[in-house]
């Protein structure tokens, strides 16, 4: 059987990316990242792709902030069909998912958030939950659906908020969990084929 061939999505520093592809190379992960993608010229995702020698590319700009164009986004869906992509990855990607990629890829869109969906929603999550008090917080993968980081869940990891917890320090640790969780609950899906 074929590895999977995924695109990994993101806008950011793109750390989960590389806990994707170091264990892909540590053959913890039996999938192809074919290519990485951002909506952002300048970030670094783009930069740790190259150095991991991964063709790369900066989608269309947008006129809106939390999502592509409507022609973005299809020619995103080209360039995914183009290359035989059979999942799209989210790894910190900062727009919002709309229906020529929904439809295009049913139930083969992931993505991780920094929480225990369905509690804390939407950006920032570690800081929802620092302002909420709740004493354990934690990372979800899921697919991705028309509401935001409403899809069905995946996998979760826990992660305590201990006393003395700032923004800074909680978001780390839920990292730490987010880069265990994400390569392992990937794996299982595609070895178990279970499908949302």
């Amino acid at each position: 059987m074929s590895r999977p061939r995924l695109a990994v999505l993101g806008s950011g520093r793109g750390s989960n990316f590389v806990a994707l592809q170091t264990a892909i190379l540590e053959h913890r992960l039996d999938a192809e990242i074919v290519f990485v993608a951002s909506d952002l010229p300048d970030a670094a995702i783009l930069t740790r792709a190259a150095e991991f020698g991964l063709p790369h590319l900066t989608l269309p700009p947008s006129p809106f902030k939390t999502k592509l164009s409507p022609e973005g986004e299809l020619a995103l869906v080209a360039y995914l069909q183009q290359h035989e992509v059979e999942w799209v990855v989210l790894a910190g990607y900062m727009r919002v998912v709309k229906p020529p990629l929904l439809d295009a890829f049913p139930n083969r869109i992931v993505n991780i958030h920094p929480s225990l969906l369905p509690a804390f929603k939407g950006l920032r999550a570690w800081e929802q939950a620092l302002a909420a008090g709740v004493t354990e917080t934690g990372c979800t993968v899921h697919y991705v659906n028309a509401e935001i980081d409403g899809g069905a869940i995946i996998a979760q990891e826990r992660v305590p908020v201990l006393t003395g917890d700032n923004s800074e320090t909680l978001h780390a640790r839920i990292q730490e969990a987010e880069h265990r969780l994400y390569p392992a609950a990937l794996e299982r899906l595609f070895t178990s084929g279970i499908q949302a």
